[in-house]
């Protein structure tokens, strides 16, 4: 199959934010190195790739149209030059289709872009507490399988995640690890619709189970503690495209395993393209956005402000209030272009 049939330009939503993004300086410009982003067709994923977007042009690359690809055409993408880089690697989710798309060998992975992220499995607070369900394992139980069944099949509805995302390999590795296929099923398609109509469910005063992460809007409407409920596994169980993650990294110092770990999100580059541009490869290293942050903005956008001037609006909008932060960024990053300027000269 072709790249150009697996990898496709995202939408005018956020297309629209290259056009709108500020010019560089004209003396960059005849010299300005093209950049392509790339990412999944998840929308939320967006405003993280623009905050970088924007700092690569006011570096003076020319930023290109951000690309879609699912997961592992985006890590070939960039192994190939045929992308730059890409603002949502997790890790250990992503792990191996990293390696096989090269790894190390290939990519430039420097620092941790966002800290913090968790995953699992949660149901309503309400049922958690009436059945007194905390494990994920209880579910082997048909009477309590039965509680989340919304088609009539006898077994619990699992809302997960769409295929390509390597969300949902953790997920069918785990039924099975659990023993649970008998009596959980794992809902995918659409993981947005699919959400909404968990979201009705719980609305209506129904069960409902789900698998989610963080940085993401579902946990600013269900929230954990309140709406929702946490639920721990027996013990870890990952696919080997997660990395080799034991059981001690998935388990919190309060001794609950929710069976993954804290996950982390990185900039994965073109290896090549960041020994070309030291700005770019020092901007990929330290820039940050706290996870905190992530979760607001793709709130904003699950609440109706997700067109192509909400994206620019909320991209602006973070840039000005971190705006020491970010201009912290270009600093480093010049300075890390202009050391490698004189070693250049200097060679015979």
């Amino acid at each position: 199959m072709s790249l150009p049939r697996l990898i496709q330009p995202l939408t005018a939503a956020v297309l629209l934010s290259a056009a709108l993004l500020p010019a560089a300086p004209a003396q960059s410009q005849a010299a300005a190195v093209p950049v392509k982003a790339i990412k999944t067709n998840l929308a939320e994923e967006s405003f993280q790739t623009m905050v970088v977007n924007r700092a690569l042009q006011e570096l003076g690359f020319a930023v290109q149209p951000i690309l879609e690809a699912d997961l592992t055409a985006a890590y070939l993408a960039i192994a190939n030059g045929d992308a730059t880089y890409t603002a949502i690697n997790w890790w250990p989710l992503h792990q191996g289709m990293y390696e096989k798309a090269g790894g190390d060998r290939v990519f430039f992975r420097q620092g941790v872009f966002i800290d913090g992220g968790a995953q699992g499995y949660l149901i309503d607070r309400k049922t958690a507490t009436e059945h007194r369900i905390t494990n994920l394992a209880q579910l082997k139980d048909p009477a309590i399988a039965r509680l989340f069944d919304h088609d009539g099949n006898g077994k619990a509805d699992l809302t997960g995640c769409n295929p390509g995302w390597g969300c949902e390999l953790a997920i069918e590795h785990q039924l099975s690890a659990y023993g649970l296929r008998e009596t959980v099923e794992h809902r995918q398609g659409n993981y947005n619709a699919l959400m909404a109509d968990t979201l009705e469910r719980f609305r209506a005063g129904r069960p409902i189970l789900y698998y989610t992460w963080t940085p993401y809007w579902v946990s600013g409407v269900l929230r954990p503690g309140q709406e929702v409920s946490w639920l721990e596994v027996p013990f870890t169980a990952l696919p080997d495209l997660s990395g080799d993650v034991k059981q001690a990294q998935t388990t919190l110092p309060d001794g609950k395993n929710y069976g993954f770990p804290i996950a982390r999100e990185h900039i994965v580059a073109n290896r090549r393209f960041a020994q070309q541009h030291p700005a770019a490869a020092k901007l990929f290293e330290i820039a940050r956005i706290p996870i905190a942050d992530i979760n607001a903005q793709n709130l904003r956008m699950q609440q109706g402000e997700n067109s192509p001037a909400d994206l620019e609006r909320h991209t602006e909008a973070w840039i000005q209030a971190n705006r020491s932060t970010f201009d912290g960024w270009l600093q480093q990053a010049r300075a890390a272009q202009a050391q490698k300027a004189p070693a250049q000269r200097q060679r015979p």
